[in-house]
């Protein structure tokens, strides 16, 4: 009996050859290896990109807390070289004044409101909170 098939073009193993030998089987698709490496590029860009602009975010964020603080100190710095004749409480309100006479600067508990009549060399400038870490914080915007 004569076989059909040509012997020149089968194989005893099929799972070898890179192409499908019969209609059943998967499809075996080659790999480009430069598709592959274009994806993965595009793909850790993508995400270091986002990562990037989150901590672009953060130190931005640290920036801004950074300069507030600075203000805090520098302002706590001037209350603490203000005249003062009393030992300041924690979370309690006091008044910060500017002796006009003696170029200095005065930290009261009397309240603008509070003086019968304000000597005039005496300029109200703000409202303060002594903080728990002994920095100050002002509570009322400096009058202009």
């Amino acid at each position: 009996m004569n076989n059909p098939i040509d012997k020149d073009k089968t194989t005893e193993k099929p799972g070898l050859i890179d192409f499908p030998h019969h209609i059943g089987s998967a499809p075996i698709i080659k790999n480009d290896p430069a598709l592959i490496k274009n994806k993965a590029m595009s793909a850790m860009i993508e995400q270091t990109n986002a990562q990037w602009q989150q901590i672009q975010q953060q130190l931005e964020l640290l920036k801004q807390q950074a300069e507030k603080l600075k203000k805090r100190i520098e302002f706590s710095e001037k209350i603490y070289n203000a005249q003062m004749s009393f030992e300041p409480v924690i979370g309690h309100h006091y008044y910060l004044y500017y002796n006009s006479q003696k170029n200095i600067h005065v930290l009261m508990m009397i309240r603008p409101d509070e003086w019968r009549t304000m000597p005039s060399y005496l300029i109200f400038e703000c409202c303060v909170k002594l903080l728990a870490d002994h920095t100050w914080d002002i509570v009322e915007p400096i009058n202009t």
